[in-house]
């Protein structure tokens, strides 16, 4: 369960403090999936990160299956966020020098190892790749694949490691309509399957009412 309770987020100009987000609670369950729309420097992404543990808030509480992650430590707070929360961004930010499958694994490297192997990590990967529609692009670099195979080995990486959380930062933006068609239908699918919370910030709103509950953002707030 994700539970977000009064969270604001402002930063100090010289007229003043700014704020970006006023008081904007949501929880949310395993299973649920929501859209989030807003123009541009409404604070759509800010929100992710923070709710992504990338970002602490100026105020108010954030939990995740139980934990608040800005309770803990730099290490364990990294640790938290790379085992709870996937992330699929705008850019796919693979590396270029890694293999597709290369990439998937990439988080598993600084996981616990505690409960799983490289050969279970692997033979994860693989069914995720499989899944996704690039189970014949193992070996490829990202050099070698389109817009829509790139984010799709995005997605694959995110959910490498089961995370509670999905959270999408316009993961459609780079892509052709078809493209974009394709890896809107997959999350939904892969979220469903895996019983996430997927949350996605988009700017398109064909992508957004693909989804059973929109939030816009508008002067901070969150409106359904």
């Amino acid at each position: 369960m994700l539970i977000a309770t009064d969270i604001t987020k402002s930063y100090p100009t010289p007229r003043g403090e700014l704020a970006i987000l006023n008081g904007i609670s949501l929880t949310l369950n395993r299973g649920d999936a929501i859209a989030i729309t807003g123009p541009s420097g409404s604070g759509k992404s800010t929100l992710l990160y923070i709710l992504g543990a990338l970002e602490p808030p100026s105020s108010g509480r954030l939990t995740l299956d139980g934990s608040n992650p800005y309770d803990l430590g730099e290490r364990a707070q990294a640790a938290f966020r790379n085992t709870h929360i996937g992330f699929v961004f705008q850019d796919h930010s693979l590396l270029p020098q890694c293999s597709v499958l290369e990439n998937v694994l990439t988080p598993t490297l600084a996981a616990s190892a505690r409960d799983r192997s490289a050969a279970s990590d692997e033979r994860r990967a693989r069914e995720l790749l499989a899944h996704v529609g690039l189970g014949d692009r193992l070996d490829h670099r990202p050099a070698e694949l389109s817009g829509g195979e790139k984010q799709r080995a995005a997605v694959a990486r995110a959910l490498i490691l089961n995370p509670t959380l999905l959270l999408c930062d316009e993961p459609t933006g780079n892509l052709d309509r078809s493209s974009a068609d394709a890896v809107a239908e997959l999350l939904l699918a892969l979220q469903a399957a895996r019983n996430t919370i997927l949350i996605i910030v988009t700017h398109n709103a064909v992508l957004a009412e693909r989804f059973p509950t929109r939030y816009e953002m508008d002067g901070g707030r969150l409106n359904r």
